[in-house]
């Protein structure tokens, strides 16, 4: 195992607590029953961008893109650093 590894190794660990804290932090998208017959425009329906949740569903898809980009470059370079 080289440094590169082990580097690689740390930072998808990191993206994986990112992904984990952020995924946790969310709101359930479910509302059950009620859900279905209440309206859906709102205040926070209209600037659903600038909200809270809005943030971490965006961090979660960041910290995704960053774990697979990672993952691939890791099996990629080691294969040929061999």
């Amino acid at each position: 195992m080289n440094a590169f590894e082990i580097v690689a190794g740390i930072f998808l660990l990191l993206a994986c607590i990112m992904i984990i804290i952020t995924t946790m932090l969310q709101k359930p998208k479910q509302g059950g029953l009620g859900s279905s017959f209440a309206s859906t425009e709102s205040y926070f329906g209209k600037n659903s961008g600038r909200t809270m949740d809005a943030i971490l569903v965006r961090l979660t898809k960041i910290g995704g893109v960053i774990f697979v980009v990672l993952t691939v470059l890791t099996a990629i370079l080691s294969v040929y650093m061999q």
